[in-house]
Parts: structure tokens; C-alpha cells; sequence
């Protein structure tokens, strides 16, 4: 058993502080993604036909392109 001495300075909670910032860093890490994602959907949009076909990507697989399977999958959950 720690006695007083042992635990004089140290805060009773663990530290939860880590843990929200933590969690603030995901949540930020994911919007910079989401806007990075949106923003590769829009240039990849604004390429010809004939500059995707070099890429090796149909206008219809853009978004599955920058997604992934992950959002190919999301509307069978909704």
C-alpha cells in the first residue's frame, strides 16, 4: 500500500487529460483527411476523360479511388 509520502503531487484521477487531447488530435487528424479527400474528388473532377483513362480510372470510379473500400461499403450500413 503507497503511503502519503509516495503519493503526495500525484493527482487521484488518471490522467483523462491525455486521453482528450488524444482524442482532439484523432478528431482533428480526420477532418485535415476529410478535407485532403475532398479536395483530391475535386481536382480528379476537373481532369478530361482522356487525363483519367491515362490515371487508369473511369470518371464513375473517382470516388472509390480517394475512398477506398470503405465508403464503397458505407451505404450498405445506412
Amino acid at each position: 500500500m503507497p503511503t502519503i509520502s509516495q503519493t503526495a503531487g500525484r493527482s487521484l484521477r488518471p490522467s483523462s487529460l491525455g486521453g482528450f487531447f488524444r482524442t482532439l488530435a484523432n478528431g482533428a487528424y480526420a477532418l485535415f483527411d476529410g478535407i485532403e479527400r475532398r479536395s483530391a474528388v475535386k481536382m480528379l473532377n476537373e481532369l478530361d476523360d482522356r487525363a483519367l483513362r491515362d490515371i487508369g480510372i473511369t470518371r464513375s470510379q473517382i470516388e472509390h479511388a480517394v475512398y477506398g473500400q470503405a465508403n464503397a461499403e458505407l451505404p450498405r450500413y445506412l
